[in-house]
């Protein structure tokens, strides 16, 4: 294991065995047929990759900021030189004792040490590992011990495998009645408690509420009607499995995410992230 993991402050659950078959569940819950499970669910949950992707991923969505460069230099001033015993800073013309300007300090001068737009933000990974790090964190989808260890509510066999049916739903009722048949409601509920109003400046600045993370829906249609119906239930993500990322499977670089997957997404699963 790594020495990474020595420091990290995150629960590390005991071992289990990676699961041998996947059973595919009907819209009430009912065990309708079996998988042959990805290589994806075999991985071997490295902890310490999935934090770097996931820094890497969020360090990505930095917007590079910088100030214009003629900020506070804009003035006609100059210095008065050595000898009238005041600081050589350069001055506003015009008047016997003018006030400072142009220097750091002084009214209306430049900054000291701006940001920088070039300054690099983007904490990049090679492609490999980021394929490595995705696969662990879906291997992590597939045991319960990792999946309580972030908090989840589930009382069911993992990983959540569903007919192929669920993702033609277009209404949030029908979508809670089937959460409810499968399990999962009461971890959306637990989101619905925990929506809570950030402390601080942010809650003026269009992020008012933070709301924990709840069950994630892959799918393997892009375009499937489930999409619009899930997305405004507290804490649920909907994601096709073409556009499966770090930051959804692994929320603040923790692996463990409750995760429904589709049989379509499961066949899908099978041709991504060699």
């Amino acid at each position: 294991m790594s020495r990474l993991l020595d420091f990290t402050p995150y629960i590390q659950p005991p071992a289990e065995r990676p699961p041998e078959v996947l059973v595919v569940l009907d819209l009430e819950g009912r065990q309708v047929a079996t998988l042959e499970p990805p290589p994806h669910f075999l991985e071997v949950v490295r902890v310490d990759l999935v934090r770097r992707a996931y820094l890497s991923a969020l360090s990505a969505r930095f917007q590079p900021k910088g100030v214009y460069e003629g900020a506070g230099k804009e003035h006609s001033c100059e210095s008065a030189g050595v000898g009238l015993g005041i600081a050589r800073i350069p001055r506003h013309k015009g008047s016997l004792w003018p006030r400072g300007c142009f220097a750091p300090g002084t009214r209306g001068g430049r900054r000291a040490h701006p940001p920088r737009v070039e300054k690099k933000l983007h904490e990049k990974i090679n492609r490999k590992e980021k394929n490595l790090a995705i696969r662990s964190a879906i291997a992590a989808t597939a045991y319960r011990s990792w999946v309580t260890a972030r908090g989840h509510l589930v009382d069911r066999q993992l990983p959540l495998v569903v007919v192929e049916d669920v993702e033609k739903v277009s209404k949030t009722r029908d979508v809670r009645k089937i959460f409810q048949a499968l399990g999962l409601w009461s971890d959306v509920e637990r989101a619905a408690r925990r929506v809570r109003i950030r402390a601080g400046k942010g809650k003026r600045r269009g992020r008012r509420y933070k709301e924990p993370k709840s069950v994630l829906v892959v799918v393997g249609n892009p375009e499937a009607p489930l999409i619009k119906a899930a997305r405004n239930l507290p804490g649920v993500d909907v994601v096709s499995v073409d556009k499966l990322n770090i930051l959804l499977l692994a929320p603040g670089g923790v692996p463990g995410r409750l995760t429904l997957w589709t049989s379509a997404a499961v066949e899908r699963l099978r041709s991504l992230y060699d």
